[in-house]
């Protein structure tokens, strides 16, 4: 840019010392001098009123090249020599002289026909232009180091800014990284930049993994409460078998009881343990070995009615359909004998969870393309969230150990997972003080 300006501005040099030299080469030196002397100034034809010059000097040749009268300047440039054949050379273009205390000046060389005189010199000082320049190019470095100045503090401030929401990033992550699993990053207020989108695609991790270690703790809670419980279930009739046997050996007792006590507590472990590898086989991969055949869930229906009568006959009973009216066929493709265990845990769980004489329904029929067994009591019923948990594996309402009823609390869980294996759904609909229904849907053939 400065040397473009400069080259600007020796372009107006040029052009007003062309002038200066055309005016100069056809005034007599005479007539120059008379017009000096009457303005009062050693600079001829108002030079300073030019602009870019302010020292000016016209200088009279011979032939030869020999000065024979100068004007203006008195310390004028050191010209060269400027015989006639070389101020015809020059032929009117402009030159630079250079001084030696480094002062320029800008000369033109014009021929002067029919006088004594054979040429004239007129040159211009440089000095006010390369001012000019100097003060355009201390102009420039001043503005240039503000302006890098402003834009270094604006980029410092605008990578701060920038940088303020990896900082919240840093914070949160050690944050949880100190075990506080419920920190999120804070997303910015223009979700759709990169770093909004990271801080959501953070906070959905964050989530993730928040609610993975959630089940996990879930789930390593719920498996020592389950290892408690089936040590609980194992050690009881373990300590009967050898407690009976130890009064035997010892004579504290006769051999029918002793052996009649031992045979019962051996069957109680017998089932526990058959309830664990049941509940393994229907987990396995390959899903459980199911003997499918045609069945009627109402046989299922009758058999439940049998069974309370022979458990509690005092209990009322109602043989209904699923939602009241008569019982109805209800055709399945089903493992009958598995299908006998999931009614037969739904009426030992009615039993034992509900006081004696309390009535129950049994409903069975078809709803739209599924077969739908209902085993319904008027019991003390479930809260939401025992409902919500109720065919949760090793899960006990009654979550106390000293109870002389129920075991451990793996009966729905096995009901669940036979249903589900036959492709079906159970549900339970249940409030407090209200009872509990239990509803197997299967698919209808």
């Amino acid at each position: 840019m400065l040397r473009q300006l400069e080259t600007q501005l020796m372009t107006r040099v040029d052009a007003q010392l062309t002038a200066i030299g055309k005016l100069v080469s056809a005034i007599p030196p005479e007539r120059l001098t008379t017009l000096i002397e009457r303005q009062g100034s050693r600079v001829p034809l108002g030079l300073g009123e030019l602009g870019l010059i302010e020292k000016g000097y016209v200088a009279y040749l011979a032939a030869d090249g020999t000065v024979l009268r100068e004007l203006g300047d008195p310390a004028g440039p050191d010209l060269p020599e400027l015989d006639a054949a070389t101020v015809a050379a020059h032929a009117g273009r402009p030159f630079t002289l250079h001084e030696p205390d480094g002062e320029e000046w800008r000369a033109m060389a014009l021929p002067r026909t029919g006088a004594e005189w054979t040429g004239v010199v007129a040159a211009v000082s440089l000095e006010t232009m390369h001012s000019t320049v100097n003060r355009v190019r201390a102009a420039c470095l001043i503005a240039g180091s503000v302006l890098l100045a402003v834009l270094t503090l604006l980029g410092g401030i605008a990578i701060r800014a920038g940088l303020a929401p990896l900082r919240r990033v840093e914070e949160t992550a050690a944050a949880i990284a100190d075990g506080d699993l419920s920190r999120r990053v804070p997303e910015p207020a223009p979700p759709n930049t990169e770093v909004g989108r990271l801080a959501r695609s953070l906070n959905k991790m964050l989530a993730q993994i928040e609610q993975g270690v959630a089940a996990s703790a879930e789930s390593e809670a719920r498996m020592r409460r389950f290892v408690a419980d089936v040590s609980h279930e194992l050690r009881t009739p373990l300590f009967g078998i050898k407690g009976f046997s130890e009064l035997y050996r010892m004579g504290g007792t006769e051999a029918g009881p002793a052996l009649a006590r031992i045979e019962s507590e051996s069957g109680r472990l017998a089932r526990l343990v058959e309830d664990l590898l049941l509940l393994a086989g229907l987990d396995d991969t390959d899903g459980p070995a199911l003997d499918l055949t045609p069945m009627d869930l109402r046989t299922l229906a009758a058999d439940a009615r049998h069974d309370f009568s022979a458990l509690d006959p005092s209990r009322p009973i109602a043989f209904t359909g699923p939602s009241g009216g008569p019982a109805a066929s209800a055709p399945v493709l089903g493992d009958e004998a598995r299908l006998r265990q999931v009614v037969s845990n739904l009426v030992g769980n009615a039993v034992t969870h509900t006081p004696p004489g309390t009535p129950v329904r049994i409903g069975v029929g078809t709803s739209g393309s599924e077969a739908v067994l209902v085993i319904a009591d008027e019991g003390p019923g479930l809260s939401a969230g025992e409902a919500a948990r109720v065919f949760d594996r090793f899960y006990r309402a009654d979550s106390s150990r000293t109870r002389t009823t129920g075991g451990a609390g793996l009966g729905l869980a096995i009901v669940r997972s036979i249903v589900t294996a036959h492709g079906g759904r159970v549900e339970v609909r249940s409030s407090p003080g209200e009872g509990a229904a239990f509803h197997i849907h299967l698919p209808a053939q």
